[in-house]
């Protein structure tokens, strides 16, 4: 049976009016993650709150034995923010990243739609697991491909996947065996935007425990002046 510690901390920061952040920390079922309303849209936290509460349902529906298909409960959990959305903000819609991971066999299997990250923490390298769905990444993709591709300098950080699109997204899937000693992160752009990977690295790998590293990354993220809600959760494998 795996073992393992855990811990999530998210801040509202200094200058957001409301925490669009939520932590998705389900310990019985092994289910952890992050999602961060859709800046720009209204219902950014009805967003977040809809797919989180979702995917929660729906892995703790799936008996442990049987096999979890986190990319048909992702777009199910995008059709349900759609749905919301409908009532919220029939014009523009709602939306919200989403970056979940669930241990199932001791395996970590691991969905993304957006900019959240995962990381991974092993022998003291730290590995970036996820992609952020970006107009620049998508551009680096596409060129990649021989595509002539322009954007505006403005719009590069802007999101081309998330949960509640009209079309449902691409979800991105990656799944890990564990290793005792292993760390798991998972952040919202509150943190990641004003927290380098090194720095990342240096306080997931100081030793301690699950909650002093959310409370770390969290606390130097507001003290850089915590211009967005800032969110993560810290995994700690004891035995696979």
């Amino acid at each position: 049976m795996t073992l393992l510690r855990a811990a999530s901390f998210s801040d509202i920061g200094k200058v957001r009016k409301e925490n669009e952040d939520r932590v998705l920390f389900n310990e019985a079922a092994l289910l952890f993650g992050v999602a961060d309303g859709v800046g720009g849209l209204p219902g950014g936290a009805e967003a977040a709150q809809a797919a989180v509460d979702y995917v929660n349902a729906a892995v703790q529906a799936v008996p442990r034995d049987a096999e979890l298909d986190l990319k048909a409960i992702v777009t199910a959990a995008n059709d349900a923010v759609v749905s919301l959305g409908l009532r919220l903000s029939p014009g523009l819609g709602i939306g919200s990243t989403l970056t979940i991971a669930c241990i199932r066999a001791s395996r970590l299997r691991l969905a993304h739609v957006g900019d959240s990250r995962a990381f991974s923490l092993r022998d003291g390298e730290l590995v970036h697991l996820t992609e952020d769905h970006s107009v620049e990444n998508e551009a680096r993709r596409r060129r990649a491909r021989g595509e002539v591709v322009y954007y505006s300098e403005s719009q590069r950080g802007a999101l081309t996947r998330c949960i509640g699109q009209a079309l449902p997204p691409e979800v991105d899937l990656l799944e890990l065996p564990l290793a005792a000693g292993d760390r798991y992160l998972f952040c919202t752009d509150g943190i990641t935007r004003l927290v380098t990977e090194r720095e990342l690295r240096e306080i997931a790998a100081a030793g301690g425990t699950p909650f002093a590293i959310v409370h770390g990354l969290v606390e130097l993220a507001v003290k850089r002046g915590g211009p967005d809600n800032a969110s993560a959760v810290a995994i700690i494998v004891d035995a696979p």
